[in-house]
């Protein structure tokens, strides 16, 4: 791994166990995340985002693997040595208000990370830093003492911010963070996200559904169906010449004035089981272009332009492109 890479994933998977059979959730799916930059990590509900996320901080345990962290594999380190490495990687939740203790107020929820890490010395110390964070999120001082409850959906969400950069750790996770908020206070929450990557260098991996909102934040996007990646691009490249044809359906589906008679990508049929999947691509069953091979071989994740990645045996020829 270079100095440039923070994060390296290998062949990571994530199977869980049902009644009937193995649900493939993350499957076989490689990527690196530069510093200080934001992957982007796109598709619809059920696709695997959230459990990719929480394999990254090792919440939940891979089936198969490697997350390399700087030169740590994290799969292979112990309980104590992942203890060590957690104030370097926090978690931004979906849910502003389920995610914090309602019995807390706005000065402890942000002032424990603090304490658990022992990073103050005493309750003076530490309530000027938890004021400083206050400053840093946009969070009124005045509601120091008031409780979860009394805010609004937008103030919530920055006392989870405030509480991930606490430690002022270098990799965090957003798991769809404004996706419960309204459109006004998603613009405050990502603009004060992209604010504080410029000042602290953070880097992000920003998990959502929304292309509109990804585009807005993200230096790179990865794209993903059924526990696969199916694309993966430089932002402004994904949006101009999308090669999937799920992502060019994602995309033709963004409400625009501007393209309100272009044509829609519509996709139809059913979606393939993740319970023990056959070989094959994924999205073959709901894509117009599909042939047999689709149906008999996955395909691999592979480099047809410049940092442009796409999983479609039949990417050449639909966006003609030269051998």
């Amino acid at each position: 791994m270079n100095n440039e890479t923070l994060i390296q994933v290998k062949g990571l998977r994530k199977y869980f166990e049902t009644p009937r059979g193995f649900l493939h959730a993350v499957d076989n799916v490689s990527f690196d995340i530069k510093r200080g930059e934001t992957l982007g990590v796109v598709g619809e509900s059920g696709c695997g985002k959230s459990t990719l996320g929480r394999l990254l901080l090792r919440l939940i345990d891979a089936t198969k693997g490697e997350v390399f962290f700087e030169d740590k594999n994290i799969i292979k380190l112990s309980r104590k040595e992942m203890r060590s490495l957690r104030k370097d990687c926090q978690l931004i939740f979906q849910d502003p208000y389920a995610s914090l203790d309602p019995r807390m107020s706005v000065g402890e929820i942000i002032g424990e990370p603090l304490i658990r890490n022992k990073l103050v010395s005493d309750n003076r110390e530490l309530e000027n830093k938890v004021m400083e964070l206050m400053d840093t999120v946009g969070l009124s001082r005045r509601l120091y003492n008031t409780y979860p409850h009394e805010l609004d959906g937008g103030r919530r969400q920055r006392i989870g911010v405030a509480r991930a950069i606490s430690v002022n750790p270098k990799f965090i996770v957003c798991d769809e963070p404004v996706s419960a908020l309204d459109v006004s206070i998603q613009a405050q929450i990502l603009n004060l996200l992209m604010d504080l990557q410029d000042e602290k260098k953070f880097t992000y991996m920003f998990i959502t559904h929304d292309l509109s909102v990804v585009k807005h934040i993200s230096d790179e996007i990865m794209v993903m169906y059924l526990g696969q990646v199916v694309e993966k691009a430089p932002s402004d490249n994904l949006f101009e010449k999308p090669m999937h044809c799920y992502t060019k359906a994602l995309l033709s589906a963004i409400p625009s004035i501007q393209n309100r008679h272009k044509k829609k990508e519509i996709i139809r049929g059913e979606i393939t089981s993740p319970i023990n999947p056959s070989p094959g691509c994924r999205f073959a069953a709901r894509c117009e272009y599909a042939v047999d091979k689709c149906f008999e071989r996955t395909p691999l994740l592979k480099e047809y332009e410049d940092r442009h990645f796409v999983a479609c045996h039949r990417c050449r020829e639909l966006n003609d492109l030269s051998l």
